[in-house]
C-alpha cells in the first residue's frame, strides 16, 4: 500500500497527499458512469493509501449522481475514507433555486440530500462550491456551525474563493468567535497558476489546507501527449482538441527533458512540485480506472524537488503577469 498523509491547514483534519477527484463518477462516456467503474477506481484508491474523496452534489450525468453511486460503493466502509463534497453551485439542486446558494435555508437543504445520496450520517468536509453575493458570509459561517454542532458535518471548507474573500471570511468568523473555514480549494496547475497571487499566500496566513482541482491540466502534465498528438479516445484527442492544440508544447518539451534528466515521470515531477507548494494538503486527481489511481499513490511518494529543481521548473512555467500589470 502506498501512503502518505498531510493536516489540513491548522485543523485536526487528515487526508491523503493524493486525493480522489470524483466528478468521473457518473458522468456519461466515462468507464465510471456505472456503479461497477466507481466501484473499481474506489477499490483501487482504498488499496493504494488514497483515502480523501473529493465530490460534490452537483458532478454526474443528472446532480447528485456521482454522490449516489459513491454512497453505495463506500456501504460497510465509511470510516475509512475521508468524504469531503461540495454545495453551493448553480446546477446542484436540479432546479432554480429562489435565494442565495450560501443561505441558511439552503445549506439546510442541500445537507440533507447530500447526507441521504451519500447514505451517510456525516459529512467529513463541507465546502462551499462558489462564493455567493447574495448571502453575508456571516449567515454562512452560522448554518455550518450549526450543521458542526448537529454532528452532520466534521469541517466546513471554499471553493474558488479569491484572496479578499478568504480574508473577509477569516475576519468575520474571529469577530464572531465563530468556527472557521480551514480549507480552500481553487483551481492551480503549473499550467494554471494564478492562484499564487493572492489565493496561496491568503491561505498560508490564515493556515488554511490548499487543495488544487485540475492539477493535471487534462493529462498534459502527465507526459500522457506529446505536441504530436495522445491515446486515441482520450477526452483530450475526442471532444476537447483545442486544448491539445492551444497547450504550450515548448515549456512541455522542456519538462519533459527536465523530467528525463532526473529519472522521474512528468506525474510524478507535477505531484512533487505541488506537493511542495506551501499550504498544499492534498492534490485532487480524478480517475477512471484503478491503473490511474495506482500511478497518482505512487506518484505522490515518489519525488521530492529540492529548490534548484523548484527553480528550473518556475524558469519553465513562469508566473505570467497579471492583468493589473502585476509580476
Amino acid at each position: 500500500m502506498v501512503t502518505s498523509h498531510r493536516r489540513v491547514g491548522a485543523s485536526g483534519l487528515v487526508v491523503s497527499a493524493a486525493g480522489l477527484g470524483c466528478n468521473n463518477f457518473g458522468r456519461s462516456g466515462t468507464s465510471t458512469q456505472t456503479l461497477e467503474g466507481t466501484r473499481e477506481v474506489i477499490d483501487a484508491a482504498l488499496a493504494n493509501g488514497v483515502f480523501f474523496f473529493d465530490t460534490a452534489d452537483m458532478y454526474g450525468a443528472d446532480p447528485g449522481l456521482s454522490e449516489a453511486l459513491m454512497g453505495e460503493v463506500l456501504q460497510g466502509r465509511r470510516d475509512r475514507v475521508v468524504l469531503a463534497t461540495k454545495f453551493g453551485h448553480d446546477r446542484d439542486m436540479g432546479y432554480d433555486f429562489p435565494g442565495g446558494r450560501g443561505s441558511r435555508r439552503y445549506v439546510r437543504l442541500a445537507v440533507e440530500k447530500s447526507l441521504r445520496r451519500l447514505r451517510t450520517d456525516w459529512i467529513d468536509l463541507y465546502q462551499l462550491h462558489l462564493p455567493d453575493p447574495k448571502t453575508p458570509i456571516a449567515e454562512t459561517l452560522d448554518a455550518l456551525d450549526e450543521l458542526v454542532d448537529e454532528g452532520k458535518i466534521r469541517y466546513y471548507g471554499h471553493s474558488n474563493f479569491t484572496g479578499w474573500q478568504i480574508a473577509e471570511a477569516e475576519f468575520t468568523a474571529r469577530a464572531r468567535m465563530s468556527g472557521r473555514f480551514i480549507s480552500a480549494q481553487n483551481h492551480y496547475s503549473l499550467l494554471a497558476r494564478a492562484s499564487e497571487r493572492e489565493v496561496l499566500p491568503a491561505a498560508v496566513r490564515y493556515d488554511l489546507g490548499f487543495f488544487p482541482y485540475f492539477p493535471l491540466k487534462n493529462g498534459l502534465l502527465t507526459g500522457k501527449f506529446t505536441r504530436e498528438g495522445g491515446p486515441e479516445g482520450s477526452r483530450i484527442m475526442s471532444t476537447r482538441r483545442h486544448i491539445w492544440a492551444d497547450a504550450p508544447w515548448d515549456a512541455l518539451d522542456g519538462y519533459a527533458d527536465f523530467c528525463r534528466a532526473r529519472g522521474i515521470t512528468m506525474l510524478e515531477a507535477t505531484f512533487g512540485w505541488l506537493l511542495a507548494q506551501p499550504a498544499v494538503a492534498s492534490v485532487i486527481a480524478g480517475a477512471t480506472s484503478a491503473a490511474q489511481v495506482e500511478a497518482n499513490a505512487q506518484a505522490a511518494v515518489a519525488w521530492t524537488p529540492t529548490a534548484d529543481d523548484l527553480a528550473e521548473i518556475d524558469r519553465l512555467f513562469p508566473l505570467p503577469e497579471d492583468p493589473a500589470g502585476r509580476m
